[in-house]
């Protein structure tokens, strides 16, 4: 087991990883730097080797394959994730990896968008699109974490090894603070200077793309994570268009005797029933999410035990 493993997912990164090896080298002398390639076309995987990197390879295109990849296969006592990209400084990692060794942090944030992201960064819909993120996951998980697309980040061994991987893109990042959010993990936040992309250096996220595809799965997940909330607002839905349409049926049938809009009435009854089997479904899915937490705090337990053991037979 490594005490540091830095794990840089890069692809086509051949302007600047080099730099990133070498900086978090001089940071964290006692880390094991690993650079997982997923198909880089340009001398990434060649760079980072030269650089003192350990060099593995991914085959399945996208950020989140990568991701699963190295959480899978290095054992560590603290992870730091760093893209390739020479955006985030390394100077920030020594105090990220002494909030998960000293202050049991599960996650610890590098925060962009408190300090120089919004003048650093030259593309405005990515601005908007952090802040929107953030504020819809703080507002639906109640949570606090300031940046949730950052892709700085540091992990406690318990986190990397109990973290679902579902998502294969930029997504991955958006699902890694709901996680933490909905499994009451500590999560702190470090303030780091960004820095935009040195020139000739081109960015894989795709705007609009890559945003849709984040907001889908904000959406999924919290379907998953908070059934009942999200189908109670299903059933409200379903119960105000059944309603609001129902009522000229019933205002005409006082008046008159007559129910002259009779498909209208046999379609709301419909959506009303509909709204109610919605109510049910979300109790039923929320005693299931329950029980998943539960056996995730026994699945902790059971990660424990296994790190003490790794860690106890080094020492």
């Amino acid at each position: 087991m490594d005490k540091i493993a830095v794990l840089v997912p890069c692809y086509n990164e051949s302007k600047t990883v080099k730099k990133v090896v070498e900086d978090f080298r001089r940071e964290l002398p006692e880390a094991v730097i690993y650079v997982y390639d997923n198909n880089s076309t340009d001398g990434t995987a060649e760079l980072a080797w030269e650089a003192g990197a350990v060099v593995r390879q991914e085959r399945r295109q996208g950020k989140g394959s990568v991701i699963r990849r190295m959480f899978r296969e290095v054992d560590a006592r603290v992870y730091v994730m760093v893209d390739g990209d020479d955006t985030y400084p390394a100077e920030a990692a020594p105090e990220m990896v002494r909030r998960v060794l000293e202050e049991q942090a599960d996650m610890v944030v590098g925060d962009r968008l408190s300090s120089t992201y919004y003048t650093e960064n030259k593309r405005p819909f990515h601005n908007f699109g952090n802040s929107f993120v953030k504020n819809c996951i703080n507002r639906f998980f109640d949570t606090n974490i300031q940046d949730i697309m950052t892709g700085y980040r540091a992990f406690s061994y318990s986190f990397v090894k109990t973290f679902p991987v579902l998502s294969r893109g930029f997504e991955i990042e958006t699902e890694m603070s709901i996680h933490a959010a909905d499994k009451h993990m500590q999560v702190d936040n470090v303030v780091i200077e960004y820095r935009d992309r040195p020139e000739g250096s081109v960015s894989k996220l795709n705007t609009f793309s890559d945003g849709f595809k984040v907001l889908t799965r904000i959406l999924n997940l919290y379907k998953n994570y908070k059934p009942f909330s999200f189908f109670s607002l299903l059933s409200s839905v379903l119960v105000v268009l059944g309603v609001g349409f129902l009522i000229p049926v019933i205002v005409d049938y006082i008046e008159t005797g007559l129910v002259p809009k009779f498909p209208t009435l046999i379609v709301c009854c419909f959506v009303l029933v509909a709204a109610l089997q919605s109510f049910f479904a979300g109790l039923v899915l929320q005693s299931m999410e329950q029980k998943n937490k539960q056996d995730f705090e026994m699945q902790l337990l059971a990660v424990r035990d296994r790190y003490e053991k790794l860690h106890g037979s080094e020492e």
